[in-house]
């Protein structure tokens, strides 16, 4: 069975679209279906439907995807152990990140890691911290480095880099950024919020700390971009809870009494996946 044809249907599978899995691949979108449709005659069986312009992997795929991402991982694996024994750091680094720490957080780490190792090449993809944690628990990229999970699925290890607390932030006009002295926190409950998303990490971070004071937010409206979360509490729609690196002076930071918001930033990879040299200089580099 041939492992291009393998890591196109696998991509495909995963992405659910011909043309996103040539542009991972770095392929055009002929060159997939032609290994998919290869793959299919080997196998006398029809691997997706294309169905209202879905792509939907058939009862056979579906059967087929579980063996075929085990054999790309054990290839990886194997050329991994071999690469690892010269001692060389090269080769190609897959690794997944949040848009922000992609923005504020990444370019530090990456200046000088670059100019160390400079045969890495950075298959760098963005996307939430919920998608990279998958993505690496499933074998698409060999880290991560996002906001950590709360409890670590047992097929990851986290390795915490950055404490980053977060901070309750309104427009400075706002009524809660008028009180003076601490805002107490049933006060925040008569005000709408904008908060991250329903289940990412940090919006669970928030909920599960305003629980323990019996408080559940008056949630407006949800997004998983923190920059665009600032910009919705700068103009009054409401009060929010943001990493302290991005209060600005567009919004006011609130104090209030016993509330603890902190998340912690940091790197997954696989339990049972070796570890490049590639990717175990970059956590090393960025635990220095």
């Amino acid at each position: 069975m041939d492992v291009n044809a393998l890591q196109a249907f696998t991509a495909v599978a995963e992405l659910s679209s011909f043309s996103e899995a040539a542009a991972r691949l770095h392929l055009t979108q002929p060159a997939v279906s032609k290994r998919i449709r290869q793959l299919e005659g080997e196998l006398g069986r029809r691997l997706f439907d294309r169905v209202a312009r879905r792509v939907q992997l058939t009862e056979a795929g579906r059967a087929l995807l579980p063996g075929a991402r085990r054999i790309l991982l054990e290839l990886d694996e194997s050329r991994r152990r071999l690469a690892n024994l010269s001692g060389h750091v090269a080769g190609t680094l897959s690794i997944g990140t949040s848009h922000h720490i992609g923005l504020h957080r990444l370019p530090a780490l990456l200046r000088g890691y670059t100019r160390r190792y400079p045969e890495v090449d950075l298959d760098l993809r963005f996307l939430d911290s919920e998608a990279g944690c998958a993505a690496v628990e499933h074998g698409d990229l060999e880290l991560a480095l996002v906001t950590l999970p709360p409890e670590t699925p047992p097929q990851l290890v986290s390795t915490p880099v950055w404490d980053d607390p977060l901070t309750l932030v309104a427009a400075v006009d706002h009524p809660l950024a008028a009180i003076h002295g601490p805002v107490a926190l049933a006060q925040l409950a008569e005000y709408p919020a904008i908060l991250p998303a329903i289940g990412t990490y940090t919006r669970g971070v928030i909920e599960r700390a305003l629980a323990t004071h019996g408080l559940k937010p008056k949630v407006r409206l949800d997004t998983n971009y923190l920059e665009t979360i600032r910009s919705m509490v700068s103009i009054g729609l409401g009060w929010s809870a943001l990493p302290e690196i991005l209060v600005d002076d567009s919004i006011k930071a609130l104090s209030t009494d016993g509330l603890r918001l902190r998340r912690t930033l940091g790197f997954v990879r696989h339990r049972e996946r070796t570890l490049s040299n590639a990717a175990a200089a970059l956590i090393d580099s960025a635990r220095t």
